[in-house]
């Protein structure tokens, strides 16, 4: 019973991996700025979940925090690139 934590966390980075792939891919083939924002969105949620993995497997707690500040900006920059792409800025 011991190996399902590790499996679920094995599981889960793969999950993270193809998620930063497609991110990537969508990033650069995005037809529109729109898409590409999605995109880097999608991407930073992605990355904030690779902070959290990594604060499971390591057991550091502050990492969770890194990723709650990185996540905090990351949303103030998807407000600014909406504004930008919409012309309010």
């Amino acid at each position: 019973m011991d190996k399902l934590p590790e499996i679920i966390l094995h599981i889960s980075t793969y999950f993270v991996s193809a998620g930063i792939i497609l991110a990537t891919l969508r990033l650069i083939k995005g037809p529109t700025m729109a898409d590409r924002a999605v995109a880097l969105d999608t991407f930073t949620v992605i990355s904030i979940s690779l902070i959290v993995l990594i604060a499971c497997i390591a057991g550091r707690v502050i990492f969770l925090d890194v990723g709650m500040v990185y996540a905090i900006l990351s949303f103030i920059g998807v407000v600014a690139v909406a504004r930008y792409i919409e012309g309010g800025l």
